[in-house]
Protein backbone atom coordinates (compact mmCIF):
# COMPACT_ATOMS: atom_id res chain seq x y z
CA UNK A 1 0.00 0.00 0.00
CA UNK A 2 1.82 3.52 -1.26
CA UNK A 3 0.64 5.42 1.89
CA UNK A 4 2.06 8.09 0.55
CA UNK A 5 -0.91 8.58 -2.68
CA UNK A 6 -3.27 6.85 -0.15
CA UNK A 7 -2.95 9.58 2.33
CA UNK A 8 -3.05 12.70 -0.83
CA UNK A 9 -6.80 11.86 -1.03
CA UNK A 10 -7.67 12.15 2.09
CA UNK A 11 -10.37 14.30 3.49
CA UNK A 12 -8.85 17.16 4.77
CA UNK A 13 -5.23 16.94 3.47
CA UNK A 14 -6.43 18.32 0.09
CA UNK A 15 -6.11 21.84 0.88
CA UNK A 16 -5.93 24.77 -1.47
CA UNK A 17 -1.71 25.16 -1.70
CA UNK A 18 -0.92 28.76 0.12
CA UNK A 19 0.52 31.29 -2.26
CA UNK A 20 4.05 29.68 -2.48
CA UNK A 21 6.33 32.70 -2.11
CA UNK A 22 9.79 31.67 -3.19
CA UNK A 23 11.81 32.97 0.22
CA UNK A 24 15.26 33.66 -2.28
CA UNK A 25 17.44 35.79 -0.55
CA UNK A 26 18.54 39.04 -2.72
CA UNK A 27 22.14 38.94 -4.14
CA UNK A 28 23.19 42.26 -2.42
CA UNK A 29 22.14 40.53 0.84
CA UNK A 30 23.86 37.16 0.29
CA UNK A 31 27.17 38.28 1.68
CA UNK A 32 25.30 39.41 4.86
CA UNK A 33 23.67 35.79 4.99
CA UNK A 34 27.42 34.48 5.03
CA UNK A 35 27.98 36.42 7.58
CA UNK A 36 29.96 39.03 5.66
CA UNK A 37 28.96 41.97 7.60
CA UNK A 38 30.08 44.06 10.46
CA UNK A 39 26.64 44.13 11.99
CA UNK A 40 25.94 41.49 14.83
CA UNK A 41 23.11 38.23 14.39
CA UNK A 42 21.17 39.85 16.80
CA UNK A 43 20.72 43.13 15.25
CA UNK A 44 20.40 41.91 11.80
CA UNK A 45 16.85 39.65 12.82
CA UNK A 46 16.07 42.81 14.78
CA UNK A 47 16.28 44.64 11.05
CA UNK A 48 14.81 42.07 9.22
CA UNK A 49 10.82 42.05 8.70
CA UNK A 50 10.94 38.79 6.79
CA UNK A 51 8.62 35.87 8.37
CA UNK A 52 11.08 32.55 8.50
CA UNK A 53 10.19 30.02 5.47
CA UNK A 54 6.48 28.24 5.82
CA UNK A 55 6.29 24.68 4.21
CA UNK A 56 3.09 24.57 2.05
CA UNK A 57 0.32 22.03 3.45
CA UNK A 58 1.15 19.78 0.39
CA UNK A 59 4.44 19.37 1.43
CA UNK A 60 3.55 18.20 4.89
CA UNK A 61 4.71 14.58 5.04
CA UNK A 62 0.72 13.03 6.11
CA UNK A 63 2.09 10.32 7.63
CA UNK A 64 4.07 12.62 10.47
CA UNK A 65 0.81 14.86 10.38
CA UNK A 66 -1.20 11.94 11.18
CA UNK A 67 1.03 10.39 13.48
CA UNK A 68 1.35 13.37 15.32
CA UNK A 69 -2.71 14.47 15.93
CA UNK A 70 -4.03 13.34 19.28
CA UNK A 71 -7.24 11.72 17.66
CA UNK A 72 -7.17 8.41 16.47
CA UNK A 73 -6.94 7.70 12.77
CA UNK A 74 -6.93 4.03 11.11
CA UNK A 75 -6.99 3.48 7.38
CA UNK A 76 -8.59 0.34 5.88
CA UNK A 77 -8.64 -1.01 2.26
CA UNK A 78 -10.91 -3.19 0.51
CA UNK A 79 -13.96 -4.92 1.00
CA UNK A 80 -12.62 -6.88 3.68
CA UNK A 81 -11.36 -4.03 5.38
CA UNK A 82 -7.38 -4.69 5.62
CA UNK A 83 -5.47 -2.44 7.98
CA UNK A 84 -3.29 0.05 6.23
CA UNK A 85 -2.51 2.60 9.02
CA UNK A 86 -3.06 2.84 12.61
CA UNK A 87 -1.68 6.25 13.83
CA UNK A 88 0.35 6.12 17.34
CA UNK A 89 -2.60 7.59 19.30
CA UNK A 90 -4.60 4.75 17.99
CA UNK A 91 -1.85 2.40 19.35
CA UNK A 92 -1.61 3.90 22.39
CA UNK A 93 -5.34 3.45 22.79
CA UNK A 94 -5.62 0.28 21.95
CA UNK A 95 -2.26 -1.41 21.31
CA UNK A 96 -0.25 -2.30 18.68
CA UNK A 97 -2.21 -3.55 15.36
CA UNK A 98 -0.76 -5.78 12.84
CA UNK A 99 -0.76 -4.30 9.05
CA UNK A 100 -2.18 -6.39 6.38
CA UNK A 101 -4.67 -7.90 8.71
CA UNK A 102 -8.46 -7.82 8.73
CA UNK A 103 -9.85 -5.36 10.69
CA UNK A 104 -12.56 -7.43 11.91
CA UNK A 105 -10.05 -9.56 13.64
CA UNK A 106 -7.20 -7.08 14.09
CA UNK A 107 -9.74 -4.13 15.57
CA UNK A 108 -11.51 -5.95 18.07
CA UNK A 109 -12.46 -2.44 19.36
CA UNK A 110 -14.42 -1.40 16.38
CA UNK A 111 -16.22 -4.61 16.71
CA UNK A 112 -17.59 -3.68 19.66
CA UNK A 113 -18.76 -0.58 18.69
CA UNK A 114 -21.01 -1.72 15.95
CA UNK A 115 -18.48 0.12 13.37
CA UNK A 116 -18.14 -2.34 10.72
CA UNK A 117 -21.60 -1.81 9.02
CA UNK A 118 -20.84 1.54 8.73
CA UNK A 119 -17.95 0.86 7.22
CA UNK A 120 -19.61 -1.00 4.35
CA UNK A 121 -22.45 1.84 4.06
CA UNK A 122 -19.23 4.63 3.44
CA UNK A 123 -17.10 1.91 0.93
CA UNK A 124 -20.51 1.07 -0.64
CA UNK A 125 -22.26 4.86 -0.97
CA UNK A 126 -19.00 6.91 -1.57
CA UNK A 127 -20.18 9.25 1.31
CA UNK A 128 -19.15 9.82 5.06
CA UNK A 129 -20.87 9.24 8.08
CA UNK A 130 -20.64 10.12 11.77
CA UNK A 131 -21.65 8.12 15.32
CA UNK A 132 -21.13 10.08 17.65
CA UNK A 133 -20.26 9.90 21.48
CA UNK A 134 -19.78 5.92 21.53
CA UNK A 135 -18.25 4.57 24.69
CA UNK A 136 -14.46 2.46 23.67
CA UNK A 137 -13.65 -0.37 25.62
CA UNK A 138 -10.71 1.98 26.92
CA UNK A 139 -13.52 3.79 29.01
CA UNK A 140 -13.20 6.79 27.18
CA UNK A 141 -15.73 8.48 24.45
CA UNK A 142 -15.26 9.15 21.05
CA UNK A 143 -17.06 10.47 17.88
CA UNK A 144 -16.12 8.36 14.68
CA UNK A 145 -15.89 9.61 11.58
CA UNK A 146 -16.00 7.04 8.65
CA UNK A 147 -14.84 8.91 5.04
CA UNK A 148 -14.16 6.88 2.39
CA UNK A 149 -10.54 7.19 -0.29
CA UNK A 150 -9.89 5.87 -3.25
CA UNK A 151 -6.61 4.89 -5.16
CA UNK A 152 -6.51 3.55 -8.26
CA UNK A 153 -10.23 1.99 -8.12
CA UNK A 154 -9.21 0.42 -4.69
CA UNK A 155 -11.82 1.79 -2.12
CA UNK A 156 -11.09 2.17 1.12
CA UNK A 157 -12.10 4.13 4.38
CA UNK A 158 -10.67 6.67 7.33
CA UNK A 159 -11.38 6.38 10.24
CA UNK A 160 -11.46 9.43 12.35
CA UNK A 161 -12.13 8.98 16.12
CA UNK A 162 -12.10 12.22 18.32
CA UNK A 163 -11.95 12.14 22.19
CA UNK A 164 -15.50 13.29 23.37
CA UNK A 165 -15.29 11.95 26.83
CA UNK A 166 -15.03 15.33 28.71
CA UNK A 167 -18.31 16.43 26.63
CA UNK A 168 -19.99 13.10 27.39
CA UNK A 169 -18.97 13.15 31.07
CA UNK A 170 -20.17 16.62 31.43
CA UNK A 171 -24.03 15.63 29.27
CA UNK A 172 -24.09 12.74 31.53
CA UNK A 173 -23.67 15.00 34.68
CA UNK A 174 -26.39 17.60 33.10
CA UNK A 175 -28.79 14.56 32.47
CA UNK A 176 -28.58 13.40 35.77
CA UNK A 177 -29.10 16.93 37.22
CA UNK A 178 -32.01 17.36 35.06
CA UNK A 179 -33.35 13.36 35.89
CA UNK A 180 -32.87 14.91 40.01
CA UNK A 181 -34.68 18.14 38.90
CA UNK A 182 -37.42 16.07 37.69
CA UNK A 183 -37.52 13.47 40.39
CA UNK A 184 -37.87 16.35 42.77
CA UNK A 185 -40.58 18.03 40.94
CA UNK A 186 -42.39 14.83 40.50
CA UNK A 187 -42.10 14.13 44.45
CA UNK A 188 -43.41 17.45 45.35
CA UNK A 189 -46.06 17.04 42.41
CA UNK A 190 -47.40 13.79 44.02
CA UNK A 191 -46.84 14.70 47.36
CA UNK A 192 -49.27 17.56 46.98
CA UNK A 193 -51.72 15.45 45.30
CA UNK A 194 -54.67 13.79 47.48
CA UNK A 195 -52.78 10.58 48.86
CA UNK A 196 -56.24 8.88 49.46
CA UNK A 197 -59.60 10.29 47.62
CA UNK A 198 -62.56 11.27 50.42
CA UNK A 199 -65.08 8.86 49.70
CA UNK A 200 -68.79 10.24 49.15
CA UNK A 201 -71.50 8.36 50.13
CA UNK A 202 -73.71 9.47 46.56
CA UNK A 203 -70.87 8.74 44.21
CA UNK A 204 -68.23 6.61 43.38
CA UNK A 205 -65.01 8.64 42.56
CA UNK A 206 -61.68 7.34 40.67
CA UNK A 207 -58.66 9.60 39.82
CA UNK A 208 -55.27 9.04 38.05
CA UNK A 209 -51.83 11.21 37.67
CA UNK A 210 -49.42 10.48 34.58
CA UNK A 211 -46.51 13.06 34.69
CA UNK A 212 -45.02 13.64 31.24
CA UNK A 213 -42.11 11.65 30.06
CA UNK A 214 -38.52 11.44 31.15
CA UNK A 215 -37.48 14.13 28.68
CA UNK A 216 -40.42 16.29 29.80
CA UNK A 217 -40.29 18.37 33.26
CA UNK A 218 -43.34 17.94 34.89
CA UNK A 219 -46.48 19.93 35.32
CA UNK A 220 -48.86 21.14 37.71
CA UNK A 221 -52.19 19.47 36.96
CA UNK A 222 -54.21 18.47 39.94
CA UNK A 223 -57.69 17.26 41.38
CA UNK A 224 -59.50 16.91 44.58
CA UNK A 225 -62.92 15.12 46.05
CA UNK A 226 -64.06 17.15 48.44
CA UNK A 227 -67.42 16.06 50.93
CA UNK A 228 -68.85 19.51 52.13
CA UNK A 229 -71.41 17.70 54.56
CA UNK A 230 -75.21 17.63 53.86
CA UNK A 231 -74.46 15.06 51.05
CA UNK A 232 -72.83 17.70 49.09
CA UNK A 233 -69.67 16.81 47.23
CA UNK A 234 -67.22 19.41 45.61
CA UNK A 235 -64.99 17.95 42.63
CA UNK A 236 -62.01 20.20 41.22
CA UNK A 237 -59.33 19.87 38.60
CA UNK A 238 -57.10 22.12 37.17
CA UNK A 239 -53.63 22.71 35.46
CA UNK A 240 -51.27 25.32 35.99
CA UNK A 241 -49.20 26.66 33.04
CA UNK A 242 -45.75 25.76 33.01
CA UNK A 243 -43.25 23.22 33.98
CA UNK A 244 -40.61 22.24 36.69
CA UNK A 245 -40.91 22.50 40.97
CA UNK A 246 -42.31 26.34 40.15
CA UNK A 247 -45.50 24.81 38.65
CA UNK A 248 -45.73 22.17 41.73
CA UNK A 249 -45.20 24.64 44.13
CA UNK A 250 -48.29 26.92 42.97
CA UNK A 251 -50.48 24.01 42.22
CA UNK A 252 -50.05 23.38 45.82
CA UNK A 253 -51.09 26.70 46.88
CA UNK A 254 -54.01 26.79 44.90
CA UNK A 255 -54.88 23.14 45.53
CA UNK A 256 -54.83 24.07 49.09
CA UNK A 257 -56.83 26.95 49.00
CA UNK A 258 -59.45 25.42 46.82
CA UNK A 259 -59.87 23.24 49.88
CA UNK A 260 -60.41 26.03 52.56
CA UNK A 261 -62.67 27.97 50.23
CA UNK A 262 -64.50 24.70 49.90
CA UNK A 263 -65.24 24.57 53.46
CA UNK A 264 -67.12 27.96 53.00
CA UNK A 265 -69.28 26.20 51.04
CA UNK A 266 -70.02 29.15 48.29
CA UNK A 267 -71.19 28.52 44.60
CA UNK A 268 -68.76 27.31 42.11
CA UNK A 269 -68.12 30.83 40.23
CA UNK A 270 -67.60 32.67 43.91
CA UNK A 271 -65.08 29.84 44.29
CA UNK A 272 -63.23 31.26 41.46
CA UNK A 273 -63.39 34.30 41.86
CA UNK A 274 -61.52 34.24 44.88
CA UNK A 275 -58.90 31.86 43.66
CA UNK A 276 -58.74 33.90 40.16
CA UNK A 277 -57.00 36.83 43.15
CA UNK A 278 -55.49 34.46 44.93
CA UNK A 279 -53.58 33.04 41.59
CA UNK A 280 -52.73 36.68 40.96
CA UNK A 281 -50.83 37.08 44.76
CA UNK A 282 -49.08 34.05 44.24
CA UNK A 283 -47.64 35.37 40.86
CA UNK A 284 -49.06 37.51 38.71
CA UNK A 285 -46.91 35.74 35.42
CA UNK A 286 -48.26 32.42 36.59
CA UNK A 287 -51.91 31.34 35.15
CA UNK A 288 -53.65 28.30 35.88
CA UNK A 289 -57.08 26.60 34.12
CA UNK A 290 -59.74 25.09 36.76
CA UNK A 291 -63.03 23.51 37.22
CA UNK A 292 -64.75 23.50 40.75
CA UNK A 293 -67.97 21.47 40.53
CA UNK A 294 -70.44 20.37 43.38
CA UNK A 295 -72.63 17.52 43.54
CA UNK A 296 -76.06 17.63 45.14
CA UNK A 297 -77.63 13.98 44.96
CA UNK A 298 -80.89 15.68 46.34
CA UNK A 299 -80.28 17.99 43.14
CA UNK A 300 -79.65 15.04 39.98
CA UNK A 301 -77.08 17.68 38.74
CA UNK A 302 -74.06 18.97 38.92
CA UNK A 303 -72.97 22.68 39.56
CA UNK A 304 -70.62 24.08 37.92
CA UNK A 305 -67.53 26.42 36.97
CA UNK A 306 -64.78 27.08 34.78
CA UNK A 307 -61.72 29.52 34.38
CA UNK A 308 -60.59 28.20 31.05
CA UNK A 309 -60.67 24.55 31.02
CA UNK A 310 -62.01 21.93 29.02
CA UNK A 311 -65.14 20.75 29.03
CA UNK A 312 -67.16 18.43 31.67
CA UNK A 313 -67.90 15.66 29.78
CA UNK A 314 -70.93 13.37 30.77
CA UNK A 315 -72.67 9.75 29.87
CA UNK A 316 -75.74 9.18 30.71
CA UNK A 317 -77.28 5.67 31.61
CA UNK A 318 -78.09 5.19 27.92
CA UNK A 319 -74.95 6.00 26.84
CA UNK A 320 -75.44 9.45 25.35
CA UNK A 321 -72.24 11.71 26.50
CA UNK A 322 -72.95 15.57 26.72
CA UNK A 323 -70.12 18.45 26.73
CA UNK A 324 -70.69 21.20 29.43
CA UNK A 325 -69.15 23.86 26.67
CA UNK A 326 -71.18 27.15 29.12
CA UNK A 327 -70.22 28.99 30.62
CA UNK A 328 -66.66 29.35 30.60
CA UNK A 329 -64.21 31.92 32.24
CA UNK A 330 -60.37 32.87 31.39
CA UNK A 331 -58.04 31.25 33.38
CA UNK A 332 -57.34 31.79 36.68
CA UNK A 333 -54.65 34.83 37.11
CA UNK A 334 -56.02 37.01 34.40
CA UNK A 335 -58.20 39.42 36.85
CA UNK A 336 -61.17 41.14 36.24
CA UNK A 337 -63.81 38.74 35.34
CA UNK A 338 -66.88 37.50 36.98
CA UNK A 339 -67.44 34.17 36.51
CA UNK A 340 -70.58 32.12 36.36
CA UNK A 341 -72.06 28.84 37.56
CA UNK A 342 -73.87 26.62 35.03
CA UNK A 343 -75.43 22.90 35.16
CA UNK A 344 -75.38 19.41 34.00
CA UNK A 345 -76.99 16.73 34.61
CA UNK A 346 -75.85 13.90 36.34
CA UNK A 347 -78.57 11.26 37.18
CA UNK A 348 -78.63 7.70 38.77
CA UNK A 349 -76.95 5.82 36.25
CA UNK A 350 -74.46 8.43 35.33
CA UNK A 351 -70.82 9.27 34.27
CA UNK A 352 -68.88 12.41 34.10
CA UNK A 353 -65.18 12.91 33.35
CA UNK A 354 -63.35 16.23 34.41
CA UNK A 355 -59.61 15.68 32.69
CA UNK A 356 -56.64 18.15 31.53
CA UNK A 357 -55.55 19.16 28.07
CA UNK A 358 -52.70 16.49 27.99
CA UNK A 359 -55.05 13.66 27.48
CA UNK A 360 -56.57 15.19 24.44
CA UNK A 361 -54.32 17.51 23.08
CA UNK A 362 -51.56 16.92 20.31
CA UNK A 363 -49.59 18.61 18.24
CA UNK A 364 -50.78 17.37 14.92
CA UNK A 365 -54.40 17.21 15.76
CA UNK A 366 -57.42 19.76 17.26
CA UNK A 367 -58.01 20.26 20.35
CA UNK A 368 -61.78 19.51 19.07
CA UNK A 369 -60.86 16.34 17.55
CA UNK A 370 -59.08 14.95 20.86
CA UNK A 371 -62.50 15.81 22.81
CA UNK A 372 -64.18 14.13 20.38
CA UNK A 373 -62.54 11.09 20.45
CA UNK A 374 -62.61 11.05 24.48
CA UNK A 375 -66.62 11.17 24.34
CA UNK A 376 -66.49 8.53 21.68
CA UNK A 377 -64.09 6.18 24.32
CA UNK A 378 -66.14 7.31 27.09
CA UNK A 379 -69.62 6.29 25.75
CA UNK A 380 -67.90 2.91 25.00
CA UNK A 381 -66.55 2.59 28.41
CA UNK A 382 -67.98 0.39 31.12
CA UNK A 383 -67.00 -0.54 35.03
CA UNK A 384 -66.14 0.95 38.14
CA UNK A 385 -64.57 4.64 37.42
CA UNK A 386 -60.80 3.26 38.22
CA UNK A 387 -61.58 0.94 34.91
CA UNK A 388 -63.31 3.75 33.15
CA UNK A 389 -60.27 6.02 34.18
CA UNK A 390 -57.84 3.45 32.73
CA UNK A 391 -59.30 2.85 29.64
CA UNK A 392 -59.44 6.61 28.57
CA UNK A 393 -55.58 7.08 29.16
CA UNK A 394 -55.35 3.73 27.10
CA UNK A 395 -57.98 4.92 24.31
CA UNK A 396 -55.69 8.44 24.39
CA UNK A 397 -52.32 6.71 23.96
CA UNK A 398 -50.65 8.06 26.84
CA UNK A 399 -47.87 5.96 27.47
CA UNK A 400 -44.77 6.30 29.97
CA UNK A 401 -43.11 8.98 27.44
CA UNK A 402 -46.53 11.02 26.62
CA UNK A 403 -45.02 14.80 26.66
CA UNK A 404 -47.35 16.42 29.02
CA UNK A 405 -48.72 15.43 32.42
CA UNK A 406 -52.38 13.93 32.27
CA UNK A 407 -54.87 13.93 35.04
CA UNK A 408 -58.20 12.43 34.98
CA UNK A 409 -61.10 12.23 37.67
CA UNK A 410 -64.28 9.96 37.12
CA UNK A 411 -67.11 10.43 39.53
CA UNK A 412 -70.67 7.86 39.09
CA UNK A 413 -74.09 8.34 40.65
CA UNK A 414 -74.89 4.61 40.75
CA UNK A 415 -78.88 3.69 40.08
CA UNK A 416 -79.02 1.82 43.39
CA UNK A 417 -81.40 -1.20 43.07
CA UNK A 418 -82.84 -4.30 45.49
CA UNK A 419 -81.41 -4.54 49.02
CA UNK A 420 -78.82 -1.13 48.45
CA UNK A 421 -81.81 1.30 47.35
CA UNK A 422 -83.21 0.44 50.78
CA UNK A 423 -79.86 1.91 52.38
CA UNK A 424 -80.62 5.68 50.61
CA UNK A 425 -83.67 7.30 51.36
CA UNK A 426 -85.28 10.82 51.33
CA UNK A 427 -88.58 12.48 52.44
CA UNK A 428 -89.10 16.11 52.79
CA UNK A 429 -92.25 18.39 54.58
CA UNK A 430 -93.01 21.85 53.37
CA UNK A 431 -93.70 23.94 56.77
CA UNK A 432 -95.96 26.51 56.73
CA UNK A 433 -95.00 29.37 60.07
CA UNK A 434 -97.20 29.06 62.56
CA UNK A 435 -97.65 27.67 66.39
CA UNK A 436 -98.15 24.40 64.92
CA UNK A 437 -95.27 23.79 62.33
CA UNK A 438 -92.90 22.58 65.10
CA UNK A 439 -95.13 20.07 66.47
CA UNK A 440 -95.53 18.85 62.85
CA UNK A 441 -91.93 18.87 62.20
CA UNK A 442 -91.26 16.42 65.11
CA UNK A 443 -94.11 14.11 64.13
CA UNK A 444 -93.12 14.31 60.79
CA UNK A 445 -89.44 13.01 61.60
CA UNK A 446 -90.58 10.59 64.03
CA UNK A 447 -92.32 8.66 61.66
CA UNK A 448 -90.20 8.86 58.95
CA UNK A 449 -86.84 7.53 61.64
CA UNK A 450 -89.39 4.80 62.41
CA UNK A 451 -89.83 3.43 58.83
CA UNK A 452 -86.30 3.52 58.45
CA UNK A 453 -85.77 1.53 61.52
CA UNK A 454 -83.18 3.21 63.10
CA UNK A 455 -82.12 2.29 66.87
CA UNK A 456 -84.02 3.90 69.38
CA UNK A 457 -81.20 6.65 70.60
CA UNK A 458 -80.17 7.54 67.10
CA UNK A 459 -84.34 8.30 66.11
CA UNK A 460 -84.34 10.30 69.34
CA UNK A 461 -81.27 11.97 68.51
CA UNK A 462 -82.50 12.57 64.81
CA UNK A 463 -86.05 14.09 66.31
CA UNK A 464 -84.39 16.49 68.93
CA UNK A 465 -81.92 17.98 65.79
CA UNK A 466 -85.26 18.21 63.76
CA UNK A 467 -86.79 20.08 66.07
CA UNK A 468 -84.02 22.39 66.83
CA UNK A 469 -83.57 23.55 63.29
CA UNK A 470 -87.45 24.08 62.71
CA UNK A 471 -87.27 26.28 65.52
CA UNK A 472 -84.43 28.21 64.46
CA UNK A 473 -85.85 28.93 61.03
CA UNK A 474 -89.45 29.63 62.33
CA UNK A 475 -87.48 32.03 64.31
CA UNK A 476 -85.19 33.53 62.67
CA UNK A 477 -85.83 32.56 59.01
CA UNK A 478 -88.88 33.73 56.48
CA UNK A 479 -90.99 31.55 54.64
CA UNK A 480 -90.63 28.91 52.07
CA UNK A 481 -89.45 26.21 54.78
CA UNK A 482 -88.99 22.99 53.92
CA UNK A 483 -87.56 20.17 56.07
CA UNK A 484 -86.13 17.36 54.47
CA UNK A 485 -84.67 13.93 55.73
CA UNK A 486 -82.24 11.50 53.82
CA UNK A 487 -80.24 8.60 54.69
CA UNK A 488 -77.71 7.10 53.60
CA UNK A 489 -75.30 3.80 53.96
CA UNK A 490 -73.03 5.66 56.09
CA UNK A 491 -75.07 8.68 57.99
CA UNK A 492 -78.61 10.49 58.63
CA UNK A 493 -78.46 14.07 57.55
CA UNK A 494 -81.28 16.64 58.65
CA UNK A 495 -81.66 19.66 56.56
CA UNK A 496 -83.96 22.97 57.20
CA UNK A 497 -84.44 25.61 53.87
CA UNK A 498 -86.36 29.16 54.58
CA UNK A 499 -86.10 32.27 52.54
CA UNK A 500 -83.77 34.13 54.65
CA UNK A 501 -79.97 34.46 53.67
CA UNK A 502 -78.93 35.36 57.03
CA UNK A 503 -76.57 31.99 58.38
CA UNK A 504 -76.60 31.25 62.02
CA UNK A 505 -73.62 30.68 63.91
CA UNK A 506 -72.32 28.82 67.31
CA UNK A 507 -72.57 31.10 70.27
CA UNK A 508 -72.85 30.64 74.14
CA UNK A 509 -75.64 31.37 75.40
CA UNK A 510 -76.03 33.23 78.98
CA UNK A 511 -78.16 31.64 81.78
CA UNK A 512 -80.43 34.50 81.38
CA UNK A 513 -80.92 34.26 77.74
CA UNK A 514 -84.35 32.78 76.23
CA UNK A 515 -82.67 31.72 73.15
CA UNK A 516 -79.61 31.52 71.37
CA UNK A 517 -79.24 27.26 72.39
CA UNK A 518 -80.40 25.44 69.45
CA UNK A 519 -77.60 25.81 67.28
CA UNK A 520 -75.35 24.91 70.24
CA UNK A 521 -77.61 21.37 71.19
CA UNK A 522 -77.59 20.84 67.52
CA UNK A 523 -73.52 20.98 66.99
CA UNK A 524 -73.24 18.85 70.38
CA UNK A 525 -75.32 15.98 69.43
CA UNK A 526 -74.71 15.46 65.64
CA UNK A 527 -71.28 14.29 63.86
CA UNK A 528 -71.14 17.45 62.30
CA UNK A 529 -73.53 20.55 60.77
CA UNK A 530 -73.17 23.60 58.85
CA UNK A 531 -74.99 26.26 56.65
CA UNK A 532 -75.02 27.59 53.26
CA UNK A 533 -76.69 30.09 51.36
CA UNK A 534 -79.18 28.76 48.33
CA UNK A 535 -78.95 30.00 44.48
CA UNK A 536 -82.17 31.45 44.46
CA UNK A 537 -81.89 33.28 48.16
CA UNK A 538 -82.14 32.13 51.59
CA UNK A 539 -80.32 29.02 53.42
CA UNK A 540 -80.09 25.84 54.38
CA UNK A 541 -78.88 24.88 57.74
CA UNK A 542 -77.61 20.76 58.39
CA UNK A 543 -76.25 18.26 60.23
CA UNK A 544 -75.92 14.63 60.31
CA UNK A 545 -75.64 11.67 62.34
CA UNK A 546 -73.09 8.73 61.33
CA UNK A 547 -74.83 5.34 61.30
CA UNK A 548 -73.09 2.86 63.11
CA UNK A 549 -71.05 0.38 60.35
CA UNK A 550 -72.68 -3.09 60.10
Amino acid sequence: MNFTRWSARLPGTQRRAAARTATTVSPDRRGESRGETSVPTARAEQLTDDAPPVPAVDDLPVRDVLDRVPALVALVHGPDHRIAYVNDAYTAAFGVRPLGERAREALPELAELGLFPLLDQVQRSARSRTLKSRKAPDGRSYTFTCTPVTEDGDRGVLVFATDVTDHAEAAERLRASERRQRETAVTLQRSLLPQELEEPDDLRVAATYHPGGTEAAVGGDWYDVITLGGGRTALVIGDVMGRGVRAAAVMGQLRTAVRAYARLDLPPHEVLQLLDGLAMEIDANQIATCVYAIHDPNEGKLVYASAGHLPILVRDELGTVQRADEPTGPPLGTGNWVHASGTVPLTPGSTAVLYTDGLVERRNEDLDEGIAALERALAGARGTPQVICDRLVRSAGVTADHDDDVAVLVLQHPARTGPERELFRNAALDLIGGVEAAPRARAFASGVLTSWRFPADLHDLGVLAASELVANSLQHGTPPMRLRLRRTDRRLITEVTDGDDHLPRRRRAEPADESGRGIAIVATIASNWGSRRTPGGGKAVWCEFALPRP
